[in-house]
């Protein structure tokens, strides 16, 4: 007989399965939920109160070099990577006919300058010759009123015979003699003072050296002496040269662009947020920024500096036309200026272009999503170009007080230039990073 209690190990197998998944999907219901709670959290207290981007680019100060009047190059002072100051020099252009109208002008305003003291030295004789002509005038007269005298003393002794016809007719005729001569004399007079008031009025209410005609030639002077330093072109800020397009000998007009100076200690990033974050985004939101060049270890902190006026599409070359049958909704993003600490920029520097990475704590929200003060500090500003005129101003004051001046050969070095000269080379205050090697 066979024993019918006891069963095989596989029947009974199946039997203990559903217990065994039943825990398993019990304990994997419990981890999903833990992290569910977990994630939930980490966002309730953490992730809700940042505002995160990739599309966010380093932006700066690109400027552009370009002449102010045509001209030959002769001379080029930088080339693409070279650290330059403010005021140095850059690109010269050939100098020669500048120097010519200069000394042109020059000559002009001291011919002016004469004619000018000339015309201040005639009032003095025309003055005199109006008194001589009105003396000559009150010496007439009295002559004039002899002759009278005389013709009407000899009329009634003409009818008695004491005065004979032909004296009286004499008597007539120096009256008549003295009368024109009277005339010609009142003309006379009143011609020299026409002169006098004519000379008068070219020279009445000012002096010699603020006569309007020496002021024309002095500002014809101070144009061409604009012209002669506008052949060198100089940097307005301090920055790195990039773009480098002139060549020696290349004939250049007027605004033609040259080279272009990057100021790497002075830049800014452009975060581009979707439309569906800037609820949050508030003037003076403090960021932390990662550069791809330098990697996750190294963090920049910036502040929220302003929001742009409008999405990248709208202020694009060829904007979208919406209005069309087809249209697919595209979720816009706006510009958002996001300022550097330069601490961070000295010891980490940057280029224009360079890909960040963008995260905005937006957990304060005191501050305003649009500027509402005027700004009352320029952008920016420079003083190269203020150096040239205190020059031209000295050699126009003592042309004008008579001095000889030799004709300019060559272009004064400006002060910048001179002091950069004397002063030992300094160290650039930014130093170009080396790139990292692909990991």
């Amino acid at each position: 007989m066979t024993d019918t209690s006891k069963t095989s190990p596989a029947a009974a197998a199946p039997s203990a399965n559903p217990q065994g998944r039943r825990k398993g999907l019990t304990v994997v219901a419990a981890a999903v939920t833990v992290a569910a709670i977990a994630w939930g959290g980490w966002h309730w207290m953490v992730a809700r109160n940042y505002q995160t981007t990739d599309n966010a680019y380093v932006a700066g100060n690109v400027v552009q070099i370009t002449p102010q009047v045509g001209g030959t190059v002769i001379r080029i002072g930088a080339d693409d990577t070279d650290y330059v100051k403010s005021g140095q020099v850059l690109v010269q252009l050939d100098a020669a006919d500048a120097l010519v109208a200069l000394s042109q002008a020059e000559s002009q305003l001291a011919q002016t300058v004469r004619q000018v003291r000339t015309l201040y030295a005639n009032n003095a004789p025309l003055a005199a010759q109006v008194a001589q002509r009105e003396a000559d005038l009150l010496r007439l007269q009295a002559d004039l009123t002899k002759a009278k005298d005389d013709v009407e003393r000899r009329r009634p002794l003409t009818a008695t015979g004491a005065v004979g016809k032909e004296e009286f007719d004499h008597a007539q005729a120096v009256l008549k003699t003295a009368s024109n001569a009277v005339v010609a004399a009142d003309a006379a007079v009143r011609a020299a003072k026409a002169q006098l008031v004519a000379a008068e009025a070219q020279t009445q209410g000012s002096t010699a050296e603020a006569h309007p005609s020496v002021l024309a030639a002095a500002a014809k002077v101070r144009e061409a002496y604009l012209a002669l330093q506008r052949t060198r072109l100089l940097a307005p800020v301090e920055g790195y040269v990039a773009k480098r397009g002139v060549q020696l000998g290349q004939r250049v007009a007027a605004g033609a662009p040259l080279m272009t100076v990057v100021g790497l200690h002075a830049l800014w990033v452009d975060a581009n947020f979707k439309e569906s974050q800037l609820a949050q985004l508030r003037i003076g939101q403090k960021a932390e920024l990662t550069a791809d060049v330098y990697g996750d270890k190294t963090v920049y902190h910036g502040t929220v500096v302003g929001l742009g006026a409008g999405t990248g599409a709208a202020f694009s070359l060829l904007p979208a036309q919406n209005a069309t049958g087809n249209w697919i909704k595209v979720v816009q993003r706006v510009p958002v200026r996001i300022s550097l600490a330069p601490e961070d920029l000295a010891q980490h520097p940057l280029r224009v272009g360079l890909s960040m990475e963008v995260k905005v704590e937006v957990r304060d929200q005191s501050g305003s999503a649009l500027a509402e003060t005027p700004r009352t500090e320029p952008v920016a500003q420079t003083a190269v170009y203020d150096t040239g005129m205190p020059q031209a101003e000295e050699r126009i004051a003592r042309l004008i007080a008579g001095q000889s001046l030799p004709a300019l050969t060559q272009l004064p070095e400006p002060v910048a230039v001179q002091a950069a000269a004397q002063a030992p080379a300094a160290a650039s205050p930014v130093a170009a990073p080396a790139p990292q090697a692909a990991q």
